[in-house]
């Protein structure tokens, strides 16, 4: 009997670790294959150093096809043109065809800057989402250190990642007072979160408290409920909303340098896919990860569609955290043993969230046990124990690609936060 066929389409941090665990788990019952568009993995945590200069891009690259072919996982570069679930096929961008017998969707997003006129690294802001839009960040920063003036930096309405928008604030903060002109650099944040510390989550523990008096202690001003209606050169139009989504007030800011996430949507590979996808492109998962239409093909990570924990006055999405998606790969993994031992899927996984949330002197970390509230756990903390934390989740994780291993990070780290043991990064 031939072995089964597993494609992995996407090769950030939840298609890398799933092709490696996948591999592991279905050795000599499958052999897998893995397509991203491009040969290297991002560490996509460490690009807001990268905007301020603290990385160089390089240090957080692997190059991944060696890898790759050493734990004998095929791999190409080419990137997806189309997913055809109903002949268990994907047509690549350099027009040949790979068939699967399973499929794992782990694409990440696609980043909605088009919704909003002017905005993005095309128009006239930055972004941290992808390694060389922080690049193109820092060239930008440089220049706004020469000639400083106002910064704007947060999120827009539909955004579901709130943390690297905390984090790119606060270590501009850290790094403006390091070369003494933060003086010279009023900042305003704003998101579309009702209260600053939301995070899509409906807050964890005090992050509502917390983030509120580093801001203060940070002299940033903030603008909740804010709706990101255009940006021109130098200017960001925003309306701040009422509770009935009705409009409250006008805000121009004015800004030299200015960040903000956008909101995602499904990759265009995926788009229109009924019953496999939603409409705004995220891919449709039961409890397994299993795609109800199409049993064989399973998502994970940012690219499935998960519902807001609650009504809000502009659209705020939950995030998906690398716990979640971590939890993600080992039931899939684990769902695909049972599968090609004639079993059905059992295993499901435990939505939780972690975040270390890294403010260049110091930070918060957070976990919150469910995701979604009501919570078994829902804990937070601050201190400059944050800021090294990262430092050595960076390492390890990046030693972790860099070797092929799918080791969970995320479960030994929320067990060293809680006290319950000390963790090591080695």
């Amino acid at each position: 009997m031939s072995e089964s066929h597993v494609v992995v389409l996407g090769a950030g941090l939840g298609g890398t670790i799933a092709a490696y665990e996948i591999r592991q788990a279905l050795r000599g019952k499958a052999r897998v294959t893995v397509v991203n568009k491009g040969e290297d993995y991002w560490f996509v945590p460490s690009n807001p150093w990268v905007a301020v200069g603290w990385r160089e891009p390089e240090a957080i690259r692997v190059h991944l096809p060696p890898v790759m072919e050493k734990h004998g996982i095929a791999f190409t570069g080419a990137g997806a043109r189309k997913v055809d679930p109903e002949n268990n096929r994907i047509e690549l961008n350099d027009d040949s065809i790979i068939e699967y017998d399973y499929l794992i969707i782990a694409t990440g997003p696609e980043l909605a800057f088009d919704e909003i006129e002017g905005f993005g690294p095309e128009g006239f802001t930055q972004s941290v989402c992808e390694t060389p839009h922080a690049k193109a960040a820092h060239d930008a920063f440089e220049e706004l250190c020469k000639n400083p003036r106002p910064i704007v930096v947060g999120a827009v309405q539909g955004a579901s990642c709130y943390g690297p928008a905390y984090e790119t604030a606060m270590i501009l903060d850290t790094e403006l007072k390091r070369r003494k002109i933060r003086d010279k650099v009023p900042m305003t944040f704003i998101t579309p979160e009702p209260y600053i510390g939301h995070l899509g989550l409906d807050g964890v523990g005090d992050t509502k408290s917390l983030l509120e008096s580093e801001m203060r202690d940070r002299h940033i001003k903030w603008i909740t409920n804010a709706k990101v209606t255009s940006v021109e050169d130098g200017v960001c139009h925003v309306e701040e909303v009422n509770e009935d989504g009705s409009t409250k007030t006008t805000h121009d800011l004015d800004f030299g340098w200015a960040m903000m996430l956008p909101a995602f949507r499904g990759v265009k590979a995926l788009m229109g896919i009924e019953g496999l996808v939603n409409p705004r492109g995220f891919v449709i998962t039961d409890k397994h990860q299993r795609n109800p239409k199409y049993p064989n093909v399973f998502g994970l990570g940012v690219c499935i569609a998960i519902p807001p924990v609650g009504p809000t006055p502009l659209p705020v999405g939950v995030p998906k955290t690398g716990f979640m998606i971590e939890s993600m790969v080992t039931a899939i993994a684990e769902n695909l043993k049972e599968i090609l031992n004639g079993a059905e899927p059992t295993h499901e996984a435990s939505w939780n969230a972690i975040c270390l949330a890294d403010f260049g002197d110091g930070g918060v970390a957070f976990v919150a046990i469910p995701q979604i509230p009501p919570r078994n756990t829902n804990w937070a903390s601050e201190g400059k124990w944050v800021h090294l934390a990262k430092i050595g989740f960076e390492k390890y994780f990046l030693r972790k690609v860099r070797r092929g291993e799918s080791e969970p990070f995320y479960e030994k780290l929320a067990l060293h936060v809680l006290g319950v043991k000390k963790l090591r990064f080695d």
